[in-house]
């Protein structure tokens, strides 16, 4: 009986003539691919969509200073493009203030409304040591006007939701479609006293309020530095089950 024969091999990936009669024979594995062309390829890529994107973002003003760095007619698409947005962003924008609400008009102003666009509804605190609450009333004054096809309301929360915790305000409820699609009990996690335009703009993202692309929360030139400090995960539940008085 023929016994096996223990070849010797000194490593197994190196490119010796050794190792080719070995692999021509299947007594080692062919030699895997080496990845740097894909890792170059890849790289490529990128440097050429980057190249090509490199006026995403920027708004009008900022194209019309470019005139004497890029071609006219790959800055008059982008200039069509932003004006077609705007345009659309125009057409949408029914609201830009914040809306003041009644309980008995609850369901009319948000719930029926929400049918026509998202509802963005601020439970405010009672009392006026709640920092927080008075940091998001300023918020939703800011956004309001840039985001105009968002509907931003307020309500005291105890004249919302009778017996409603003082410590669950401010809460923030998004309706859409009659339903209510995120929901934040406090501003723990958007960073509590310092969440900022940023943050809600990025929840508006995360809930598809607004595009990403959307040119009013794309960053420009003069501020890429920045970046939003919070990531928005899942909505806390209520801990009041008077979910009737919300329709």
């Amino acid at each position: 009986m023929d016994m096996p024969v223990n070849v010797p091999v000194d490593n197994p990936n190196a490119d010796t003539e050794w190792n080719d009669i070995l692999r021509k024979h299947g007594v080692i594995p062919e030699k895997p691919p080496s990845p740097t062309p894909i890792i170059e390829e890849a790289l490529g890529e990128a440097r050429r969509l980057a190249h090509e994107n490199r006026l995403e973002g920027k708004d009008l003003d900022e194209l019309d200073e470019l005139e004497d760095e890029e071609d006219e007619e790959f800055l008059q698409k982008y200039r069509d493009q932003r004006l077609a947005e705007l345009s659309t962003i125009a057409q949408a924008s029914n609201y830009g203030h914040v809306y003041p609400l009644q309980k008995p008009d609850y369901s009319r102003d948000v719930t029926e409304a929400s049918k026509q666009a998202f509802v963005v509804v601020h439970l405010t605190s009672s009392l006026g040591t709640n920092t927080e609450s008075r940091v998001l009333t300023e918020i939703w004054r800011e956004l309001a006007p840039k985001f105009g096809d968002v509907k931003f309301c307020e309500i005291r929360a105890d004249l919302c939701i009778e017996r409603y915790p003082e410590k669950n305000c401010p809460t923030i409820l998004v309706y859409r479609n009659e339903e209510i699609v995120r929901q934040l009990v406090t501003l723990r996690e958007l960073g509590g006293v310092k969440t900022t335009q940023k943050d809600i703009e990025a929840l508006l993202v995360s809930i598809s309020a607004i595009s990403a692309s959307d040119h009013r929360v794309l960053p420009k030139a003069s501020d890429q530095q920045d970046q939003p400090r919070s990531s928005i995960r899942s909505g806390n539940k209520l801990d009041d089950d008077d979910d009737d008085d919300w329709e």
